[in-house]
């Protein structure tokens, strides 16, 4: 599997948070760093986790062995590249997260003031029919995680939702803003992803 760590924060620009990006393909080959297997013919339900750095991420999905290739024609599967494996493949439907946190320089945003962060749930484009995300929701910790306060969401684009976090001042989260966004989707597979620390607070 692909792994990618999430990227510095800059103002004016998307951050993206991915605890794992990648090819997730059905197909049993042993592809370089990329994850493959095969799974029963019977559907079943799924957990998958992951930590990168800090940021810790949970899927919840169900799926199943592929009966038939679900990958664009520019696209083919990981097994037929590398070592001629035609097995029917497709990646798994999980849930990812991208922030654009709207911060300065410094990685830090105004305390004592409300702050948007824009969330945008998608999917890998390997999948070509992907689910709609029907649900978004957002807490924020100020203590590190010990306790955690619900932030408001309000719906945007498609999959794209603005969370409003009620920065306190300055001394009252010594240690910055933390993050934890929870989603769901139509097929009722899950992500819960926690960032510790978000930004900081000027």
């Amino acid at each position: 599997m692909n792994t990618r760590v999430p990227k510095d924060r800059r103002r004016g620009r998307a951050l993206t948070v991915l605890a794992a990006t990648a090819m997730l393909a059905l197909t049993g080959c042993k592809g370089g760093d990329l994850v493959s297997y095969d799974l029963p013919s019977k559907s079943a339900r799924y957990t998958f986790q992951t930590q990168t750095d800090d940021v810790g991420t949970v899927w919840e999905y169900t799926s199943a062995k592929a009966t038939k290739n679900d990958t664009p024609r520019q696209s083919p599967c990981v097994g037929e590249l590398v070592d001629g494996d035609t097995s029917a493949c497709r990646p798994e439907p999980l849930i990812f997260l991208r922030y654009d946190f709207g911060l300065d320089l410094a990685n830090t945003a105004a305390s004592g003031r409300k702050h948007e962060v824009t969330v945008v749930a998608y999917y890998q484009e390997r999948l070509t029919t992907p689910p709609k995300v029907t649900s978004l929701k957002a807490e924020a910790t100020y203590d590190g995680g010990r306790t955690w306060r619900p932030a408001a969401t309000k719906a945007g684009g498609r999959n794209t939702c603005t969370v409003t976090i009620e920065n306190p001042r300055r001394e009252q989260a010594a240690n910055g803003v933390g993050l934890r966004i929870s989603a769901s989707d139509s097929r009722g597979d899950t992500v819960r992803q926690t960032i510790p620390t978000a930004y900081g607070l000027r």
